[in-house]
């Protein structure tokens, strides 16, 4: 049996997010499933290096699969991309060694998050960034974002009610850009709760705007209270970039 490692990129606007669901196919895990297992003849199941949700994009999801075909890695990937939806693509594929765990073994990741920043909206944007019309005070973001670099407890900033695991995590790097009207942010960590990067920009807007002061993070972290952060903004402005695996 090879373990094929996946690099996949996609545009999840139509879809429900990454995870198989048993009630709809309009899932990645579910498309890609489908296609190899029509390709092996055998049923073919994959593991991501995490969930993404419905309407999140990916440029650098990774996911693993394990399979007896002979077929080469080329014409797999030919096969692949020739029946998979368009917006859905397998960039590359590569053994790995049999242990190898798309979402065990990262140990980092880098998401974006896309903002249009003006008070006219752009009819090709609105699918792959949050359209936010406010002025922002970008000096006021970047000290907030000072405050968020580091190790914290992050469930205030979290969708999640309680949690048995762990809720610490590590953000390394935030950093933005502005491009015309699209401010960029991007975050790097080894890990990410469930809608915490849609939170943390939620409350960086409010900041930018002038809602909250920047000391409101340390705030958030004492609490861990999530009514207290910003809302979480909407999907289609987050990219999961990469993921990181040790060498």
């Amino acid at each position: 049996m090879k373990n094929i490692k996946m690099t996949i990129e996609y545009d999840g606007g139509r879809y429900l997010g990454w995870q198989r669901l048993s009630n709809s196919d309009k899932t990645i895990q579910g498309k890609i499933e489908n296609i190899l297992t029509n390709m092996t003849g055998t049923k073919v199941e994959i593991i991501g290096s995490g969930r993404t949700d419905s309407g999140t994009h990916a440029k650098g999801q990774i996911a693993n699969f394990k399979t007896d075909s002979t077929m080469a890695f080329t014409d797999m990937l030919d096969y692949l991309n020739r029946y998979l939806p368009q917006d859905i693509v397998v960039k590359k594929l590569e053994e790995v060694p049999e242990r190898f765990h798309a979402r065990y073994n990262a140990v980092g990741k880098t998401y974006s998050y896309r903002i249009w920043n003006n008070t006219i909206p752009s009819a090709f944007e609105r699918n792959y960034s949050y359209q936010y019309s406010d002025k922002l005070d970008i000096d006021k973001m970047n000290e907030a974002c000072e405050k968020l670099i580091g190790t914290h407890d992050f469930i205030g900033f979290s969708s999640l009610k309680k949690s048995k695991k762990s809720t610490v995590r590590t953000i390394d790097e935030i950093k933005f850009q502005r491009e015309g009207n699209i401010i960029r942010f991007t975050f790097t960590g080894n890990g990410f709760l469930h809608k915490m990067v849609r939170i943390i920009m939620g409350t960086l807007l409010d900041i930018g705007a002038g809602v909250m002061e920047p000391e409101y993070i340390d705030t958030i972290f004492k609490s861990g209270v999530r009514s207290q952060a910003g809302e979480t903004v909407p999907a289609q402005g987050l990219f999961l970039e990469e993921v990181y695996y040790t060498k």
